[in-house]
């Protein structure tokens, strides 16, 4: 049975291909046979388009150096299509977009040469979808399984090394939880904390990052997440062109001060959507919708990776070695009862639903050891309905408090997420309640830097704006009492800067000014901090402490950084500082 690609990548070529840029009326093609050029994967792409009787009679392929059984079989499709439908308006094929563009960009560059003008491109036809068969066996130095932070850091440095790289991803869409996180990543010493007056530094970050997790984490690892925490930073805004906020440096629950850089947007959509520009100008191959299935080996030595596609077996081998980029299994119930069953049915998860735990059991499958799989964490403030983080409700980070069905507060607002996340679930109906006015809203601007997320939320009745704090109580039936005085209290104890109920850190800001904000949470199962044991090169080790020969593993597939626990802001850092060694090193 022959299979095909299932993801389809819409494209549009710039009209600055149409010449002047003058509207000309379109008076049809010329007869005969014209050359055109365009920009493939791994070079360019010439092309030879025959014209009779002012349609496109034949396309020959004259030069290319795209890659055998993969970019070749997209421009054969793509020519067939064109040919067949007298059209150049069709989608590129999966996994060989440079590939496809490159062709059609040729084409569209000879059919200029016979006359096509800007108005013959907007009339043309839309072609049905371009689909191509998978050959069976595809050969790669590197073969990454995972299309999200910690993946596309590895292949962008693999590929800057001089790798040929290939990207499996399961889903039909790269990004993973980095896509759907808030993109923020700590770093010390960076240039907006200087600009603020923030002392920090490679050792509190160290100290704090191990304290979070309760002193159980790797200290090498830990060592070297908070000794390239600036550089990874770096090399986001100055190699991958990541924008971050100039002006704000957040504070996360669990860190000593404020270290967190948030991208423009507040959403991990930044980050990704520049790796993916890099990884394209680089020739780097994501094939969506690929199935890993097995690590392959051949005389103790890892040699490549099985992977089906629309059902089909194929085998991508690799000349150098196998990154295992896949994530955690958050949302993998079973897997999280099988190591802790305290985190059942009773969780959601904010993760995505691919987070179930692949790359681990293949790698177990051929020796690998794990560390830390009990370790489970929560998130505090999710939406009840569908257990997805709340952005909005990082308004927690800029001073807003949480409270229970009688109107009390019950936890340090800033602490360690699971703290947070277990006091919420000792509460009544096992829900908190974010409660902030207008001294903290102003701050952080949440409900219109989330403005979509905030409408939805008032509509299933999640947030209620109130223009008095009673208004907000009895809106979901707390308290009205108890919780206009916990507040009161709590504005009179910050006047000395001190919190002298729960010793609140971060920001202390009071709720005196409406209109007031009050948002129903839930915990919801968020990371796993355990995974696959890996050494401070980001190579994979057996159950006996042995290197695995060309395995390596980055990003929340791993174990042992986090120790019990993560601080918030450090997944974006663990993701790019150990996707850069694992693409670093195994091409060395």
């Amino acid at each position: 049975m022959r299979n095909l690609f299932k993801l389809l990548v819409v494209f549009t070529m710039s009209l600055s291909l149409m010449a002047c840029g003058k509207k000309v009326v379109n008076e049809g093609l010329k007869d005969g046979t014209f050359t055109g050029s365009g920009k493939g994967n791994n070079g360019p792409i010439s092309v030879e388009v025959s014209v009779k009787d002012k349609k496109i009679a034949g396309i020959t392929l004259k030069e290319h150096a795209e890659t055998k059984g993969l970019g070749d079989v997209a421009m054969d499709s793509i020519i067939k299509l064109i040919v067949e439908n007298n059209s150049t308006n069709c989608d590129v094929v999966s996994g060989a977009t440079n590939s496809s563009n490159g062709l059609i960009e040729a084409v569209r560059n000879g059919l200029i040469e016979a006359g096509a003008t800007e108005e013959y491109f907007k009339n043309e036809k839309k072609i049905e979808t371009v689909k191509t068969e998978l050959e069976d066996e595809y050969t790669f130095d590197v073969v990454i399984v995972g299309a999200g932070g910690a993946g596309l850091s590895a292949a962008i440095e693999a590929a800057n090394a001089g790798a040929s790289v290939v990207v499996l991803e399961k889903t039909p869409a790269a990004g993973g939880n980095t896509l759907i996180s808030g993109g923020g990543i700590n770093a010390p010493q960076t240039k907006q904390q200087i600009a603020k007056n923030i002392e920090d530094s490679a050792d509190l970050f160290y100290s704090d990052t191990l304290k979070g997790g309760d002193n159980k984490g790797d200290e090498a690892l830990v060592r070297t997440l908070a000794d390239n925490a600036n550089s990874a930073a770096e090399w986001l805004v100055n190699d991958v062109k990541v924008e971050f906020l100039s002006d704000r440096v957040q504070q996360f629950g669990g860190h000593s001060v404020a270290r967190a850089l948030i991208p423009v947007g507040n959403k991990g959509v930044e980050l990704i959507n520049k790796m993916l520009a890099v990884t394209d100008k680089l020739g780097v191959q994501v094939m969506y919708d690929t199935q890993a299935e097995s690590i392959e080996t051949k005389d103790n030595k890892i040699v490549g990776v099985k992977a089906k596609n629309n059902g089909k077996e194929i085998m991508f081998n690799a000349n150098k070695g196998v990154i295992i980029a896949s994530g955690g299994f958050a949302s993998n119930v079973e897997m999280r009862k099988q190591y802790n069953s305290n985190y059942d049915e009773r969780f959601m998860s904010t993760a995505t639903n691919s987070s179930t735990g692949d790359g681990i059991i293949m790698a177990q499958n051929v020796g690998a050891d794990v560390v830390g799989m009990e370790y489970i964490q929560v998130y505090p403030t999710c939406n009840p309905l569908t257990g997805i983080i709340s952005y909005v409700a990082n308004s927690r980070f800029d001073g807003a408090l949480l409270f229970n069905q009688e109107g009390k507060r019950f936890v340090n607002e800033m602490g360690r997420r699971d703290d947070i996340s277990n006091a919420i679930l000792d509460q009544s109906g096992s829900v908190g309640y974010l409660v902030w006015g207008q001294e903290i809203e102003t701050v952080g601007n949440m409900t219109k830097m989330h403005e979509v997320e905030f409408e939805n939320f008032k509509k299933d009745d999640l947030i209620y704006v109130a223009d008095t704090l009673e208004d907000a109580a009895k809106h979901y039936n707390l308290d009205v009492e108890t919780f206009v005085k916990t507040i009161e209290d709590y504005n009179k104890s910050i006047e000395d800067e001190k919190d002298e109920e729960f010793n609140k850190g971060g920001a202390l800001r009071p709720i005196k000014e409406g209109p007031y904000y009050i948002q129903k949470v839930v915990p919801s199962a968020h990371h796993t901090m355990g995974g696959l044991k890996i050494n401070t090169m980001a190579q994979v080790l057996d159950t006996k402490g042995n290197v695995i020969e060309g395995l390596y593993a980055a990003g929340e597939v791993t174990g042992g950084i986090h120790g019990t626990n993560r601080l918030g802001g450090n997944a974006i850092t663990d993701i790019i500082v150990f996707g850069r060694i694992a693409g670093q090193n195994i091409v060395k």
